[in-house]
C-alpha cells in the first residue's frame, strides 16, 4: 500500500509543471496558455488523440490500453481565481490580480502524472479520457464541455475526479455516495421606492426599511419551512444602498447564496423567497425586482462508482487513511453536470496543514501530487486490467 514507484520517480517533474502552472494562472474559460503546456506535455509521454478547444480551452485526451474495454473519464480543472496572491514565493503568479488558490494547478498536475504512467506502461485494457476543463470556480466549464457533447463524443462510460484538502493529513482520501456537494444558486434583489430629502421621510418611500424586513424574514426559511432534517442555507452577503446620511436613496439591492441538494428542497425555497419578497414589498408599498439565477446543480456520486474509486485510494493510502462516507459538504462543484451524464466518484485528497482554498496565501502541497497520480493510474489498471 504505497504511492506507485514509477509515479514517484518523476517527482520533480510534476513539482515543475505545478509551479509553472502555479505561475501562469488563468481565469475562466479563456484557459488557452494552460491547455497548450498541457497538450506540449501529452505529446511528450505518447498520447494517442489530444482534443481541444471543447468548452472554449478544454482538453480531452485519449490513451488506449491493450484490447478492448470501455472508456473512463478522469477529470482535471485548471482555472484560477481572480484575487491577489500573498504567498510570496519565488514562483508566486505572474499574472496580476489572479492566482491558483483552490489547488487546480495540483489537480492539472496529478492527472498529468497519471497520463504519463499510463502511456508508459498501458496496463489496462479499453480507454482513459483525460478531461482537462476550464472555468470550475466560474461559468461551468463541465457544463460547456457536456454540452458540447464530449461524453458520447468519446464514449466515456464513467468519470472521476480529485480535489486537493487542505487541513487534512497529507495523502488521506474521502468521499460519500449520493449527494456529497450542494447546489448553489443565487439571488439578486433590487427593492425601489421613493427617493428624497431625510428630513421629509413622509414624502418618500423608504427602501431600506423593506430591505431590512426582507432580509431578516428571509431567514425563516431555513427555520420554519424546511423540514428539520433536510439541509439548506439561504446566506444573504450584500446588502447596497445609500450615499449619504441627509438623502433617502431611491434603490437598493442585496444579493444571497442559497445551497441545496434536493429538487424539492431546491424548490421550496425559491418559491417562498418570491412569497416573501413580494409580500414584504406590498406591505411597504415598494418594487422588489428579483433575479433568481439557478447555478450548479448538486454533485451526486454514485454507490458502485465510489466503492471502486474507495478501493483504489485504499491500495495507495491504506485502509486507515480512506474515508468512504465523510458526509455532505456545503459548497458546490461543476463536476456535478458530469455526474449527471455518468456514474462517477468525486474524492478529497489531504494536503497537509497550510492556509485554507481560496485564502490569498494557499498553495498547492507539491507531495500531494504522487498520492493523487497514483490513485488515477491505479483507478484505471483496477477497473480495466489487462488480460
Amino acid at each position: 500500500m504505497a504511492v506507485i514507484n514509477r509515479i514517484a520517480d518523476f517527482d520533480e517533474d510534476m513539482k515543475g509543471w505545478r509551479r509553472w502552472l502555479h505561475q501562469n494562472p488563468e481565469f475562466g474559460l479563456e484557459c488557452h496558455q494552460t491547455a497548450a503546456f498541457v497538450c506540449e506535455r501529452l505529446r511528450e509521454f505518447g498520447a494517442d488523440e489530444i482534443h481541444e478547444q471543447i468548452g472554449v480551452s478544454g482538453v480531452v485526451a485519449i490513451i488506449n490500453g491493450q484490447g478492448d474495454g470501455p472508456t473512463i473519464g478522469l477529470r482535471a480543472d485548471m482555472d484560477a481565481l481572480p484575487m491577489e496572491e500573498l504567498t510570496g514565493l519565488n514562483y508566486t503568479s505572474q499574472n496580476q490580480g489572479f492566482m491558483h488558490a483552490c489547488g487546480h494547478d495540483g489537480h492539472t498536475t496529478m492527472l498529468m502524472g497519471a497520463a504519463r504512467y499510463l502511456a508508459e506502461t498501458r496496463n489496462f485494457r479499453g480507454r482513459v479520457a483525460l478531461i482537462f476543463q476550464p472555468a470550475e470556480e466560474n461559468f461551468g466549464g463541465a457544463k460547456h464541455m457536456c454540452d458540447e457533447g464530449m461524453m458520447d463524443c468519446f464514449d466515456i462510460s464513467e468519470v472521476y475526479a480529485l480535489h486537493t484538502m487542505p487541513g487534512v493529513e497529507l495523502g488521506r482520501f474521502f468521499t460519500t455516495p449520493g449527494p456529497m456537494m450542494a447546489a448553489v444558486d443565487t439571488l439578486r434583489v433590487t427593492v425601489t421606492g421613493v427617493g428624497g430629502h431625510a428630513a421629509y421621510p413622509h414624502e418618500c418611500v423608504d427602501p431600506i426599511p423593506a430591505m431590512v424586513a426582507m432580509v431578516q424574514a428571509l431567514q425563516t426559511i431555513v427555520s420554519r419551512n424546511l423540514r428539520p432534517l433536510d439541509e439548506l442555507v439561504v446566506s444573504v452577503t450584500e446588502i447596497h444602498a445609500g450615499s449619504a446620511d441627509n438623502i433617502v436613496p431611491e434603490s437598493g439591492w442585496f444579493g444571497a447564496t442559497i445551497r441545496s441538494f434536493t429538487p424539492e428542497v431546491r424548490k421550496m425555497v425559491e418559491t417562498r423567497i418570491r412569497e416573501i419578497l413580494e409580500g414584504h414589498a406590498a406591505s411597504f408599498g415598494v418594487t422588489v425586482d428579483i433575479d433568481y439565477e439557478l447555478g450548479y446543480p448538486p454533485m451526486v456520486n454514485t454507490a458502485d462508482e465510489v466503492s471502486k474509486a474507495v478501493c483504489a485510494a485504499r491500495e495507495i493510502s491504506g485502509d486507515a487513511r480512506v474515508d468512504d462516507d465523510q458526509g455532505r459538504e456545503m459548497g458546490a462543484e461543476d463536476f456535478a453536470y458530469m455526474l449527471e451524464e455518468r456514474p462517477g466518484a468525486y474524492l478529497f485528497l489531504g494536503q497537509g496543514d497550510g492556509p485554507g482554498l481560496h485564502h490569498p496565501k494557499f498553495d498547492f502541497n507539491d507531495e500531494a501530487s504522487t498520492y493523487g497520480a497514483s490513485f488515477f493510474a491505479r483507478l484505471i489498471e483496477r477497473l480495466n486490467p489487462a488480460l
